[in-house]
């Protein structure tokens, strides 16, 4: 009647056959298991299997907090009958990305009269029932929720407000221009705004960054101590920020720890900017920082700012030297121990003494990657990626050795070219005889094995003496691994055409490839794996090492791996696939990418999967497979495929799917486009956020935010 972990299922048959069976159990060992089940299946289902599960699934620690943000089976119904059923049992209620759901779905919540959190992110919902909602929930601290076009403030009672005025902590992502709620949150401690309003409008008109008439009440921040903006790219989105950053420039809140600003591109300081910095340097002592890249370079304002106990920096494609760094934030290594979570992602300069006269693909300065790995030796989360970190030939001082010494890391993004070892990056690639060879030859027959099953005992020892075998070694609690080509770039940017030619690898970078793959299978609890830009994949046979070894890997992306002509790795990928039985999201791009029958037949494999996107400049698919395919993988929620069929193939397709499998599966959402079509970013603009940001684009994830910013 529910699913258990695969090994608490064989100790429970084990102990039926000697006359034991579930319900003997104590009732804290029964509640441990019940924790694993959706809430919406114990409440609904298990409870009505016997008495005592009755008693349990009702236990406070059951529905205090209720999680339906993955629960992509649920419908208004469940939800209705969940909050009928325990709505006055629920604290937290997590409703986060459920987008399937229609906006009435909302009105159940009122029901939940001890609601204390609530997350409506990626939810439909408008401003009278957000109005009606609110006006019941009156021990409401912690809100979530989106701001779409049509909202107004206006619309919202006196009763709506009261509760608003006693939120403390609000997330608001925008997609129209407005302040949204936030003037009538007068009790504000932590703010998160992401702003995801696009410049045009979906008949091509340039939209402006003014806010609606009757929003010009003023924020406020007098007690807020977590301010938190993202901005997708555009104009209009930087607009909006400025006029909630307006205030903060006025008067910056005494008690503010945290201030983050995550801009992509060009985001100009102005003198309002400018004013609020110099006011934050003078008055406050924070936790976490993020900036612009315009704000930082070229100033001396990490110089005047001062920090309490930092557990969170963003330096994020920053020109800041290696120098800068150690004498203005890590302090000679006084007070960075609390530090937990660093981004220096795109920082090109961050491990050179200087970068005046630097060039980017220069050696790093050992001894100030050793400065940083000494100060922040609780370091968490590291973000190396997107520059060109190249270790020099002195013994003992390669990035990955001294990188090994980070005991506590959890979450790493590398360059390719970092993780090389500096003798084999001058020499040749390595080749075997088996190999496929890298030139525009005779097609591979796909099932038929194209690599040496044994590759791993004849290149053993050359393995386990590399910098990257020794360093993936010593990070065995290790959860995500990002290895990212310094020069990649997605063929799917985000509100532009796609990208039709990419930049080539770095030259340190030719010589990773299979083996470094293989190294990677030593983390035995990893979760998240992304490789791109790996330019000496002659096989994939590492792969497969992975998905026999790490038997927790819950997502992986996979970016132009080996030569670019043809997909060399496809026979080690369909051997991966077939073990990966906990994996959930799978992302390939990869130029030439065939998407045929026996493909789908080796991913139909991974029983957990949920989310598949492939993306392939002049790749093929195969309609009955893909049909196939989602007839037997029932868990598939997301299935997005941008590649070079023409616009009616893509089209019949999608309609297909939807056709066959919206019915029994609510959260179903398809998209099957060419990827040089010239309306792409008109169907992008149309796919739910979570997708579109969890895995739909590509980008680098690690350290991306501070941990544990939201629940």
């Amino acid at each position: 009647f529910f699913f258990l972990p695969q090994e608490v299922v064989s100790e429970e048959s084990e102990e039926e056959s000697n006359g034991v069976n579930l319900m003997e159990f104590s009732d804290e060992i029964l509640l441990h298991i019940l924790s694993y089940v959706p809430c919406t299946d114990l409440v609904l289902n298990v409870r009505r299997t016997c008495r005592k599960l009755a008693t349990l699934c009702l236990d406070k620690s059951l529905t205090h907090t209720v999680l339906l943000q993955k629960d992509y089976k649920v419908n208004k119904d469940k939800v209705k009958q969940l909050m009928r059923d325990i709505g006055k049992e629920i604290y937290q209620l997590n409703m986060a990305g459920c987008y399937w759901l229609p906006s009435s779905t909302i009105d159940h919540v009122t029901r939940c009269k001890n609601l204390v959190k609530l997350n409506l992110s990626g939810c439909h919902v408008t401003s009278l029932r957000l109005s009606k909602m609110l006006s019941t929930l009156q021990h409401l601290r912690s809100l979530a929720i989106d701001v779409n076009p049509g909202f107004d403030a206006s619309q919202l009672s006196s009763e709506c407000k009261a509760t608003l005025s006693r939120v403390s902590e609000l997330k608001q992502t925008l997609y129209t221009p407005s302040y949204g709620v936030v003037p009538c949150c007068t009790s504000l401690e932590k703010l998160l705004l992401y702003f995801e309003i696009l410049d045009r409008s979906r008949e091509g008109f340039m939209l402006s960054g003014q806010l609606m008439v009757g929003e010009s009440n003023v924020p406020h921040y007098q007690n807020l101590r977590i301010f938190y903006a993202r901005l997708a790219p555009g104009y209009v989105n930087q607009e909006v920020v400025r006029l909630y950053l307006a205030v903060l420039s006025d008067r910056t809140p005494e008690n503010l720890h945290a201030f983050l600003i995550s801009a992509p591109g060009s985001f100009a300081e102005t003198g309002a900017t400018k004013n609020l910095l110099d006011s934050m340097a003078r008055n406050v002592r924070l936790d976490a920082l993020q900036l612009p890249k315009a704000w930082i370079n070229g100033s001396g304002l990490l110089q005047h700012l001062k920090f309490n106990n930092p557990f969170y920096f963003s330096f994020s494609r920053c020109t800041l030297s290696g120098g800068h760094l150690i004498q203005r934030v890590i302090n000679g290594g006084k007070d960075l121990k609390s530090l937990t979570s660093l981004n220096l992602s795109g920082c090109v300069h961050c491990l050179a003494p200087e970068s005046l006269f630097r060039k980017a693909e220069d050696d790093i300065d050992s001894s100030i990657l050793e400065s940083l790995v000494v100060s922040c030796c609780n370091l968490r989360h590291l973000n190396l990626s997107a520059a060109h970190h190249h270790s020099s030939e002195s013994i003992g001082n390669h990035l990955c050795q001294l990188l090994s010494r980070l005991k506590h890391l959890l979450s790493l993004a590398l360059p390719v070219c970092s993780i090389t070892d500096v003798a084999a990056s001058v020499e040749k690639p390595p080749t075997t005889p088996n190999l496929v060879p890298q030139t525009f030859g005779r097609k591979v027959r796909i099932g038929i094995q194209t690599y040496p099953r044994n590759l791993g005992d004849e290149a053993n020892q050359k393995m386990e003496s590399s910098v990257f075998w020794a360093l993936m070694g010593s990070l065995r609690f290790l959860e995500t691994l990002e290895i990212i080509g310094s020069s990649f770039s997605s063929a799917m940017p985000r509100n532009e055409p796609a990208i039709r030619n990419s930049l080539p690898p770095c030259v340190r970078a030719q010589s990773v490839g299979d083996s470094e793959v293989a190294a990677i299978s030593q983390l035995t609890y990893l979760q998240s794996l992304t490789l791109a830009q790996l330019p000496n994949i002659l096989t994939g046979s590492g792969l497969v090492n992975i998905g026999l070894q790490c038997q927790h890997l819950r997502t992986l992306s996979l970016a132009n791996l080996g030569m670019m002509g043809k997909v060399v790795y496809m026979s080690a990928l369909m051997d991966m696939l077939k073990h990966c039985k906990c994996l959930r999201d799978l992302r390939l791009e990869q130029p030439y990418f065939c998407a045929g029958a026996q493909f789908f037949q080796a991913l139909s494999h991974c029983s957990s999967l949920q989310r598949l996107c492939i993306v392939s400049r002049s790749g093929t698919l195969q309609s009955d497979a893909v049909m196939s395919f989602m007839a037997n993988c029932l868990e598939v929620i997301m299935c997005h495929m941008f590649v070079g069929e023409s616009l009616t193939v893509c089209k019949n397709l999608q309609q297909s799917i939807v056709r066959s499998f919206q019915a029994e599966r609510p959260a179903l959402n398809v998209v099957i486009f060419p990827l040089l079509h010239e309306d792409l970013t008109e169907v992008i603009r149309d796919v739910p956020m979570r997708h579109l940001d969890e895995i739909t684009l590509f980008k680098s994830r690690v350290a991306e935010e501070p941990p544990n910013l939201w629940w």
